[in-house]
């Protein structure tokens, strides 16, 4: 469901999705826009969206969140040019993989 919501929303902000994974408690995300993209707008968009549909469909995730905020405030974006297209993909392909237990 969050990967669907995740492309549904992206399509929206002309943002192709190359690759998504998930972990424990964050996800992955291999994009491709272009450079005009209002990144923080899109960001917000992803958090607020994806956190309403996650408490509508899984109600019962509220009693584990704290303040009604299922994602943080903040995120980490990198840009590439110093590792190929195949490594990034490698990288998010293996989230939650090798996490111990």
């Amino acid at each position: 469901m969050l990967k669907t919501k995740i492309k549904e929303i992206s399509k929206t902000f002309k943002v192709d999705v190359l690759n998504i994974e998930c972990d424990k408690d964050h996800f992955h995300m291999l994009f491709k826009t272009k450079p005009t993209l209002d990144i923080p707008k899109y960001m917000n968009a992803l958090k607020a969206i994806t956190s309403r549909e996650i408490q509508r469909n899984f109600p019962e995730i509220k009693k584990l969140i704290w303040n009604d905020a299922l994602w943080s405030l903040s995120y980490f974006l990198a840009t590439t040019g110093q590792v190929t297209l195949d490594q990034l993909k490698q990288y998010v392909e293996n989230q939650g993989k090798n996490a111990n237990p």
